[in-house]
């Protein structure tokens, strides 16, 4: 996770196994969601059926993470109910969010529960349902009937990947729970730097006409932005300080 990327044969030299031992551990752990295996070796990093491990993608952008959360706690006012989805930009809001105390934090995601756990104002709704250790969130049929039981103000969610007007995950899993936390909320915003339109996922989320607002970094390029415009979404550019 600290080099994202690994190679088998020096795997097999540290550990004192053969190659095949190792393809096959790398086999199991791929097939637990937390890495990918490639040529010669295995990644951290994502792709259109990986989505990354957590600690890779939280290192990840975090200046363009952070313009985005500044922005996004722009929208909160003391008082409100908000839904924090499983992902590393919601997780940089929630370090923001006691500065609007009181509020009434709903989210699957176990880092930000953790951040938000006894902090002074914040009234904490964790969502249940099977726990994904590769994701380190609350997911499945059971997360999505916790989720129906409750409604927020706002939805602050972010996306692995933009396509063609279109947000994309690599979990069927991640798709439905995301959908049902839409669903719960009078407003929804998106939270993407401008990666995420570099990237390809696998399965469909929703257009991104579907947010009521989308932020971005000021990284985005103009043809990118432009495009989102012309589809009339409302975007907001998040400047880095």
């Amino acid at each position: 996770m600290e080099e994202g990327f690994v190679r088998i044969d020096r795997l097999a030299d540290e550990l004192g196994v053969t190659p095949m031992t190792i393809r096959r551990d790398l086999d199991y752990l791929q097939g637990k969601g937390w890495l990918r295996k490639v040529r010669g070796g295995a990644t951290a990093q994502p792709s259109t059926a990986f989505h990354g491990d957590i600690r890779h993608r939280t290192q990840a952008m975090a200046a363009e993470k952070s313009a985005l959360a500044r922005a996004a706690l722009s929208l909160v006012k003391p008082g409100q109910s908000l839904i924090v989805d499983d992902s590393t930009t919601g997780l940089a809001l929630a370090g923001l969010l006691s500065q609007r105390a009181p509020l009434t934090v709903i989210s699957n995601f176990v880092p930000v529960i953790q951040v938000l756990a006894g902090s002074p104002g914040i009234e904490l709704i964790s969502l249940g349902g099977a726990y994904y250790p590769a994701y380190d969130a609350f997911l499945g049929i059971r997360t999505v009937d916790a989720v129906g039981g409750l409604r927020a103000d706002t939805l602050f969610a972010s996306t692995t990947a933009i396509t063609r007007g279109h947000c994309y995950h690599q979990s069927q899993e991640t798709v439905a729970v995301k959908r049902a936390l839409m669903e719960a909320c009078d407003r929804t915003v998106l939270l993407v730097d401008h990666t995420k339109f570099q990237r390809r996922g696998l399965y469909q989320l929703a257009p991104v006409t579907a947010f009521d607002l989308v932020i971005v970094d000021a990284g985005i390029p103009p043809s990118e932005l432009d495009a989102l415009q012309a589809k009339g979404v409302e975007v907001l550019v998040a400047r880095e300080e």
